[in-house]
């Protein structure tokens, strides 16, 4: 695994825990050689775990729609900064650039980025490991929505699990270096009449 795409948050939370494991996310990343991959802010969680490559030596590659330059801040120290015309042009390019994905806490537009890539991931448009840094129980609500989901009959167990989960950096690259593609035989069905 060479590049790690990140989702995670424009803003850095109100925990300072946030920003620690983020650095110590950015850290064990470098430490395996792996390149950074995420949205091109300068801002919130993105900004620090893209400083924190830098300040190791790492490489980082930012996407960054045109439109989110002036409300991202488009880091201008980073290793390569792709300018796109739009969101989705920004999530195919990571996805095209990118080995696996993390997700680390963020809002809505983390949320989404998360969802497609497991939509994806499920529909078997890309078969790439996906990873939930979980920081202090971050997700946990989000777990259980996705239990909730299997329970009711609306996801299924191998799909499901197409998420990577831990709070911990090394055994989460370690999950994403070992995972193998899973194919779903059918992930939609006629109902039987």
């Amino acid at each position: 695994m060479k590049y790690i795409c990140v989702f995670c948050g424009s803003e850095t939370g109100n925990r300072p825990q946030y920003i620690t494991e983020v650095k110590k996310f950015g850290k064990e990343m470098v430490k395996n050689n792996i390149q950074l991959i995420y949205g091109g802010g300068s801002i919130g969680l993105m900004g620090i775990l893209a400083d924190e490559f830098l300040s190791l030596g790492g490489e980082v590659t930012g996407v960054i729609p045109r439109f989110l330059v002036a409300k991202e801040f488009d880091h201008q120290g980073i290793t390569k900064l792709i300018k796109v015309n739009s969101m989705h042009e920004r999530k195919q390019i990571m996805t095209e650039l990118a080995d696996g994905f993390i997700a680390m806490p963020g809002g809505f537009g983390t949320l989404e980025e998360l969802a497609e890539i497991l939509t994806w991931a499920q529909l078997g448009l890309v078969q790439k490991p996906i990873g939930l840094y979980n920081i202090n129980g971050y997700y946990n609500s989000l777990i259980s929505l996705f239990d909730t989901m299997e329970e009711n009959g609306f996801l299924k167990n191998e799909n499901k699990n197409l998420l990577l989960v831990d709070d911990d950096p090394k055994r989460l690259i370690e999950k994403l270096g070992y995972y193998k593609p899973v194919h779903v035989e059918k992930w939609l069905h006629k109902e039987q009449t």
